[in-house]
């Protein structure tokens, strides 16, 4: 998390100090028609250049996601700067649509124009005589945006439309971006600001391409074939088995791929559970029948039916040097430890495990399937974890204090959380409250990914 919030900030202060540094006596205008043109010019950069980053990490770019935490760390920035072009975008067409509606109700007195200055520059001149189409194609693709955005936002809008809507933003995006070349102030061009706004937007406008031909992680896609399916109905989870071509490039237990079954639903994310088997090229899902689209999964899969896979990403892969590891997995929470554990399992005594490492693994659900729950105590005993089921009915709910009770030796370990985001946000600020060192040895997914 604080590489994510290091890059938000450090863009948005770093190109408001660019502008700053092609506007230095902005604060000094005389009028504030003068101030609004100003307003104009630093709140369009803010939200075209978030919404240029934004697209960016929309093509889930492989470099960087190590610095940044993993791919679920990458959408969290992504949904940031997404918010800040949408702020910033409200506050630029305010400062444009206000002063007009307040000359027209009479509060304020429309500037008496001067002279028109002489542009002898053929580009700029070019640009002004765009002006007009800049500015009414520019509004339409923000009230658009604007739509798709919030859109996007809403959790109780269907994952199937926002995955069809939110390609739109695309288009959107191009013609934003045209927009802001057009108006942009043609001094800055030649300023630094100028550089790092062509920069952003030459990117953005590629991302844009690649997410409109549809070509978003093509490198990394297989087709794989489903070979086996095995229902839990008590804790209505699905894990179907998936035969992947050798050109899969193997994952890491505790990573993630996007699946795609049903082209008109798009790709989701789950977690892999399953440890990686070159000779046997096969991974695993576990799938909790949470939303119209998983709810369904069971009826409408096959087998024998190809799936299309995408990966693998993440980095919650269970790596540190520390001689303890406390794992949380809240409900379906609990399958990248599945996967660690048939590593484990399977790798036992190799040298990516340390021989004196003990790790406690908390199980905490509220569903309860007696088949599922035995199939996980094998697999712990096998890959020599110390289990702890705590099933919320019977025996409340998992605190900080409780896992110090158990793992007295919880300040040499690290905690590797996955499950409900309020249940992790609890625990941080829990052993926070101790002296955890939360950046180097409190390890969360986010696995939300819009």
């Amino acid at each position: 998390m604080r590489n994510i919030k290091r890059a938000f900030w450090a863009t948005l202060v770093g190109l408001t100090l660019l502008w700053l540094l092609a506007e230095p006596t902005v604060f000094q205008s005389a009028t504030f028609f003068g101030l609004r043109a100003a307003m104009m010019q630093v709140t369009g950069v803010l939200a075209i250049g978030s919404m240029s980053v934004a697209m960016v990490l929309a093509l889930r770019p492989r470099s960087p996601e190590r610095w940044l935490g993993g791919l679920d760390k990458m959408y969290r920035l992504h949904k940031w700067f997404g918010i800040a072009a949408l702020v910033a975008a409200v506050v630029h067409w305010l400062w444009a649509q206000g002063p007009k509606w307040a000359v027209g109700w009479g509060w304020l007195e429309r500037p008496v124009r001067g002279a028109r200055r002489i542009v002898e520059n053929p580009v700029e001149a070019f640009f002004l005589s765009l002006r007009g189409i800049a500015e009414a194609v520019g509004e339409w693709a923000f009230y658009a945006a604007v739509v798709l955005i919030v859109l996007a936002l809403l959790r109780y809008f269907p994952y199937r439309l926002f995955y069809k809507t939110h390609r739109l933003l695309a288009v959107s995006y191009g013609v934003l971006a045209f927009h802001a070349v057009v108006l942009l102030d043609f001094r800055y061009w030649l300023a630094p600001l100028g550089w790092a706004t062509a920069v952003l937007l030459a990117a953005g406008v590629w991302a844009a391409g690649i997410v409109l031909l549809r070509r978003v992680g093509a490198d990394r896609q297989v087709e794989g074939t489903i070979v086996s399916f095995h229902h839990y109905p008590g804790v209505k989870s699905l894990e179907t088995e998936i035969a992947v071509p050798r050109t899969w490039p193997g994952h890491k237990p505790g990573q993630f791929a996007f699946a795609m079954s049903d082209a008109a639903e798009g790709a989701h994310p789950y977690t892999i559970a399953s440890s990686w088997h070159p000779e046997n090229p096969r991974i695993s899902f576990i799938t909790r029948e949470l939303g119209d689209h998983t709810g369904r999964l069971r009826e409408k899969l096959k087998l024998g039916q190809e799936v299309r896979v995408e990966g693998p990403y993440g980095c919650f892969t269970f790596d540190d040097a520390c001689p303890h590891q406390i794992w949380v997995g809240g409900g379906i929470g609990i399958t990248p430890f599945i996967a660690r554990m048939k590593h484990l399992a399977a790798r036992n005594g190799e040298p990516d495990r340390l021989a004196d490492q003990t790790i406690h693994l908390f199980h905490c659900t509220i569903d309860v399937d007696e088949k599922a729950l035995e199939k996980l105590a094998s697999d712990a005993k096998a890959a020599n974890v110390r289990l702890h089921i705590v099933i919320d009915s019977r025996h409340g709910r998992l605190t900080g204090e409780r896992i110090r009770e158990v793992v007295p030796e919880w300040r040499d370990a690290s905690i590797w959380f996955c499950g409900p985001t309020g249940f992790g946000h609890a625990l941080r600020r829990d052993f926070a409250a101790l002296g955890f060192p939360l950046n180097a040895r409190f390890h969360q997914e986010l696995f939300e990914m819009r």
